[in-house]
């Protein structure tokens, strides 16, 4: 290799990189591609009937319009207009940015009982495998949890292998809204864990809605476990490549562009902080902060070049094995620059007591803590890393 500093020093210190990725991929499984054959899923059975549906002899709106286009639309209802088409067309209804939000909900509980019935059907199938009728039994039991009365579910698709949101506490009245972004291995049957709770969407933002109802209980919040993008299986290709991000990332923007609050926060992990740095961009300006934990990468060499006016924070554990994973992109793979690096621009947290890849939620960490107070506005309480003793200077 030619010395530092010489003509073709750079070259061949990426040609080194993409065969250590390249080794990476090929040695840990990481090659498996995910297939695709193409049949239409219940969703986009749905948004046909809805193309063809009309309500009191009007047309229906075309579900890309804008989020303040549909509430325009959903407000010229009645509201046993509105119910109807919650009850007719439930997977439209339910993921609809500018639908009202009780709507959705109601919506998506109609949505989660024919796909609750269909998995019944299927658990008994005998045309099936039995792996075919196993995993019948697993959805089975996942939807039936995501109906209880108390869920608040904002999102939901069975196609595939499935996507939902979830909503803790009151989204309506909410000041301060907080979407948590998750990473690889993100689906319906991931979306919730009993035995590591923590390392699960929901229940990452039933732990950081906890902990800020603690933490500033006279704030209004409400945040939502946001696992409604198709995330990567595996540490795989896809999860070294960022296209599934860049889909994510366009997904999320219409997401949080469609919710109320007046201030959002993204708290994206792992993979999730590839689709926050993909969307970071084209955010609406009432998103004040977005913090990455355990991340591969934004995308970018720069928190500035994320092209968001948001506070970028970045927190990662001292066991967490993202650190091992080389933070650069060579041909397509790999996710850029480290954002814990300094040079990278975020302001830094601590992570004392998060133990892991999947710790940064647990409660009595710092991590989760400092997410508590960056949700909340309470920058002041904010746990700086050691390394970054002056990340705060910050007003709410």
């Amino acid at each position: 290799m030619p010395p530092a500093g010489s003509p073709g020093a750079n070259f061949w210190r990426g040609a080194l990189a993409l065969v250590v990725v390249l080794v990476l991929l090929a040695t840990t499984g990481w090659t498996a591609i995910r297939e695709h054959d193409g049949t239409p899923g219940p969703y986009a059975a749905a948004l046909l009937a809805w193309e063809k549906g009309s309500i009191a002899g009007r047309q229906l709106p075309d579900p890309d319009d804008a989020p303040a286009s549909l509430n325009r639309f959903f407000r010229s209802l009645s509201t046993a207009q509105k119910d109807r088409l919650a009850d007719r067309y439930p997977l439209v209804v339910g993921n609809l940015g500018g639908a009202p939000v009780k709507l959705r909900y109601q919506a998506n509980h109609n949505a989660l009982l024919k796909a609750r019935d269909v998995e019944r059907e299927r658990v008994s199938d005998e045309r099936l495998t039995d792996q075919g009728r196993h995993t019948a039994e697993r959805r089975l039991h996942r939807f039936e949890s995501l109906l209880r009365s108390e869920r608040q579910i904002i999102a939901f698709d069975p196609t595939g292998s499935g996507r939902a949101a979830e909503v803790f506490g009151d989204l309506e009245r909410a000041r301060r809204v907080s979407v948590v972004v998750p990473g690889v291995d993100t689906d319906l049957l991931s979306f919730e864990k009993s035995g590591e709770p923590y390392s699960a969407p929901a229940g990452m933002a039933r732990a950081l809605q906890e902990r800020q109802r603690t933490a500033a209980p006279h704030v209004p919040t409400a945040t939502i476990a946001w696992a409604d993008y198709t995330a990567p299986t595996g540490l795989g290709v896809e999860a070294a490549s960022g296209h599934l991000a860049e889909d994510g990332a366009e997904r999320l923007d219409r997401f949080v562009d469609g919710l109320p609050g007046s201030r959002i926060a993204l708290f994206c992990h792992s993979y999730g902080s590839v689709v926050c740095g993909e969307a970071a961009g084209d955010l609406p300006p009432r998103v004040t902060d977005i913090t990455a934990s355990g991340s591969p990468g934004m995308r970018v060499d720069h928190a500035a070049q994320l092209g968001t006016r948001a506070r970028v924070w970045a927190v990662r554990d001292k066991d967490d094995w993202i650190a091992d994973v080389p933070h650069m992109e060579v041909g397509g793979l790999g996710h850029g620059a480290d954002p814990v690096a300094p040079s990278f621009g975020a302001r830094r947290l601590s992570a004392v007591d998060a133990i892991g890849h999947t710790g940064y939620y647990v409660p009595g960490t710092d991590s989760l803590d400092n997410f508590a107070d960056i949700a909340t506005g309470s920058y002041e309480a904010v746990n700086c890393a050691t390394s970054d003793p002056g990340c705060l200077g910050v007003t709410a």
